[in-house]
């Protein structure tokens, strides 16, 4: 059976030619179609092409399995792959890639918002703006649970800047505009309608996000551009298409610029976003839930598991409930409660309406914060102001870790520091990331920038440094060797 899924669509280093036919729908002639072309011409400047270049495997995004490869959802077998790859196969860290999507610049002075999985694992990115020019763009901070990425271009400060809209009051029917790179086709336009909003496409790493469901072709390369309303305002981020092919078949999904900039906002100020969590296991009201509980319908979400010591559990929640409504929000299905929660302010105090043994019941929950994701501790180097320390000769620079994160990432007091660039090709050819949590240096530990410095001090040509490497849950042995001759 061939079944359709879902794919992000940022486009590697590969040209494919397509094209979509449609069948323009037949309206009254008493209705106009808009005209969009005062929406491009004021639009297009502020849309940039992305380009991302990186070391490792063929797609950061979405990797594909090899024939002899252990499966990819083994969590340590991808920390080899990533480090030392594979007998009998090229080096993932020897293979150069590029990765190709959109963007959108959001301040005159220069930010641009596009999605994590264009840029992700990037040793270098570049923007292409209208009027052709080049800048290197640094990633100033980014978020996979929103697959948001916060870029910063220095080119002065009137650089053509879009409008935000509001993506809350966006509805079912309304037309929307997409710009963007598909296939690398720079500036193509394509419209459509708002198929559905607060579409939550219960995946394990965006459980997060409401997206917007249009009808606009979407493609490879378009990930990350602006969707527009016809004020000529963003109002969501293109991510992602339902595809059995790779390519646009008819259903896209966007992003709400409110959780994106909320996203930006964090990312500028702290390096990093939080979300509230609730402190509760929850599955669908299906049929049977339904029948034992004698309820009318399938709406809300049962709570199948409540936290120790989490809001829920101080409030009264329990095992059975059926939450109806969430800060007055009503769910109609059970997806709709991450979406909400994640969004809420962490030290929050909401409403939550629940039902149990057949009475409702509102209980106030405080709200406290999730734990962060450990994929994204880069962004708390890049927003951070603590000192650096680098060794050219190791290709990598290293900032300390402050005890609020030392304690989400679960490492002890006084342990390790943080990759924050590679600067060589050194650490990069071994498959060094921004984010990698540095743990020993030749078997002596290492917790501060100066401990750092001190274990690599004196590194000379020709010589190996072994380090201890931290990567999600998983560690590992790199050797970093200096080549001859430095």
């Amino acid at each position: 059976m061939n079944h359709s899924i879902l794919r992000r669509v940022a486009c590697c280093a590969l040209l494919v030619v397509a094209s979509t036919g449609g069948v323009q729908a037949q309206t009254p002639t008493s209705a106009t179609l808009p005209d969009f072309t005062g929406i491009v011409q004021k639009n297009a400047p502020a849309v940039v092409h992305v380009e991302a270049k990186y070391t490792g495997e063929s797609s950061p995004g979405s990797r594909r399995m090899m024939p002899g490869q252990p499966p990819s959802n083994d969590p340590q077998a991808e920390i080899f792959r990533r480090f030392f790859g594979m007998p009998m196969m090229p080096s993932p860290q020897q293979q150069k890639h590029t990765s190709l999507g959109s963007g959108f610049i959001i301040s005159h002075d220069g930010y641009i918002l596009t999605n994590n999985h264009v840029v992700d694992h990037a040793d270098q990115v570049t923007v292409r703006l209208q009027d052709r020019r080049t800048l290197t763009a640094k990633v100033v901070g980014t978020d996979p649970t929103y697959d948001i990425a916060l870029l910063k271009v220095d080119a002065g400060s009137d650089l053509p800047a879009v409008d935000l809209g509001d993506s809350r009051n966006l509805k079912p029917g309304q037309w929307v505009l997409a710009i963007g790179s598909p296939f690398g086709f720079d500036y193509t336009v394509t419209q459509g309608i708002v198929s559905a909003v607060g579409r939550n496409l219960g995946q394990r790493d965006q459980p997060y996000t409401s997206f917007i469901q249009t009808d606009v072709p979407i493609n490879r390369g378009n990930s990350g551009g602006p969707l527009f309303d016809l004020q000529g305002r963003v109002v969501g981020v293109n991510s992602q298409i339902y595809s059995n092919t790779g390519d646009y078949l008819g259903v896209s999904f966007s992003i709400p610029i409110d959780v994106a900039m909320s996203a930006v906002q964090q990312l500028k100020t702290k390096g990093y976003v939080s979300r509230g969590m609730l402190g509760v296991t929850m599955q669908p009201v299906d049929d049977d839930i339904i029948k034992a509980f004698k309820l009318d319908n399938g709406t809300g979400a049962a709570v199948v598991d409540v936290t120790p010591d989490s809001g829920a559990a101080k409030a009264g929640i329990q095992p059975g409930d059926i939450i109806l409504s969430y800060n007055n929000q009503p769910l109609l299905q059970a997806s709709d409660l991450p979406p909400l929660v994640g969004m809420t302010k962490p030290g929050s105090t909401v409403p939550v309406e629940i039902l149990r043994n057949g009475k409702k019941q509102t209980l106030q929950v405080a709200i406290s914060e999730a734990t962060r994701d450990r994929n994204a501790v880069n962004n708390v180097a890049a927003g951070s102001s603590a000192s650096k320390a680098g060794s050219a000769a190791l290709g990598l620079s290293v900032q300390s870790i402050d005890s609020d994160t030392r304690s989400q990432l679960g490492l002890k007091s006084g342990q390790g520091v943080v990759i924050a660039d590679i600067t060589g090709p050194v650490a990069a050819q071994a498959g060094l990331q921004a984010g990698d949590v540095i743990t020993m240096v030749n078997q002596q530990k290492v917790g501060s920038v100066a401990e750092f410095e001190a274990a690599t001090k004196g590194v000379k040509a020709g010589s190996t440094v072994l380090l201890l490497v931290r990567r999600g849950e998983q560690s590992n042995f790199v050797g970093l060797t200096v080549p001859a001759g430095r």
